[in-house]
């Protein structure tokens, strides 16, 4: 049931601001909640991994800012894992991260680069950071965001 019918069926006031891209929103992040059951994903910080958790992610998450340096971090990670999915804010200093941790990594996020791309496009301008999804979500939707139930 999608989250408008939800919405009219509990007969709240609440009427969603864009219900079709929160359920956009919710499909891509279900779909990393999938991935992530079997590929860690690679946050910029402790703030995104805990907005994660809240969604329902529950797989492997590590944040950028560990203490190392990012050639370190990367040599850490190529040496651990075939596959990782990059998620990293896309405000400007997190495309430069983004970037550098891409370009040490090579051959191990591409396949995942859409999710990043797509959370960019659906929240448009309004937020540039991945521990503002769940707040962005509840504005535009009106609930809170759970990843782990996807109703088709």
């Amino acid at each position: 049931m999608s989250l408008y019918k939800k919405q009219i069926k509990n007969k709240k006031e609440f009427v969603p601001i864009d219900w079709e891209r929160a359920e956009k929103i919710k499909e891509v992040l279900h779909y990393l909640y999938e991935i992530n059951k079997i590929f860690p994903i690679i946050v910029e910080g402790k703030k995104d991994k805990k907005a994660l958790r809240e969604i329902g992610l529950e797989g492997e998450i590590i944040t950028l800012h560990s203490g190392k340096s990012i050639y370190e971090f990367t040599e850490t990670i190529a040496q651990k894992f075939e596959k990782v999915v990059l998620l990293i804010d896309w405000d400007e200093k997190g495309e430069e991260l983004y970037s550098k941790v891409g370009e040490n990594l090579q051959g191990m996020w591409e396949d995942f680069a859409s999710i990043r791309e797509l959370l960019k496009l659906l929240c448009q301008k309004e937020i540039a950071e991945i521990e503002e999804i769940p707040k962005l979500f509840m504005r535009i939707s009106g609930q809170n965001l759970d990843v782990t139930q996807w109703e088709e």
